[in-house]
């Protein structure tokens, strides 16, 4: 697992699981909605430049410029020519049905991950209340 982090206020760390059957770029786009969603990414949070994570996870600079491009095109990230790429600032407006589909996706997806794995419903709540509890304490 090769991880990367960023140098700015509270420090963000990629991870990579390249056993997951995930694609990378897939990854680090659901590491940057996970951690806007734990709070530990806000707005105005400066990601780590394209050729830092590229090189730090040593992949193709090409993988992060992907994920970084589908971010921006949701409205999660601004890049700031010279300056950097920040979590937006701005809100991603999405209706309640959208939200509710992509969240009974998500959760779908997730159990049957983890029930692949030969995890149950009860592992993984005991795993997001261990990731709460560490949330809430990053966020002091």
């Amino acid at each position: 697992m090769s991880t990367t982090r960023s140098q700015s206020r509270k420090e963000f760390e990629f991870r990579l699981d390249l056993q997951s059957g995930v694609p990378v770029y897939r990854q680090i786009i659901d590491q940057v909605m996970g951690g806007m969603a734990a709070g530990i990414l806000a707005g105005g949070h400066q990601l780590p430049t394209v050729r830092q994570v590229a090189v730090d996870l040593a992949i193709n600079p090409n993988t992060v410029v992907r994920a970084y491009r589908e971010l921006e095109i949701r409205g999660v990230l601004e890049t700031q020519q010279g300056t950097g790429t920040f979590i937006s600032q701005q809100k991603v407006k999405r209706d309640d049905v959208e939200r509710q589909r992509q969240l009974t996706q998500l959760v779908g997806e997730f159990v049957a991950r983890a029930g692949a794995g030969g995890f149950t419903i009860d592992d993984l709540l005991e795993q997001l209340r261990e990731r709460q509890n560490s949330s809430a304490k990053t966020r002091r």
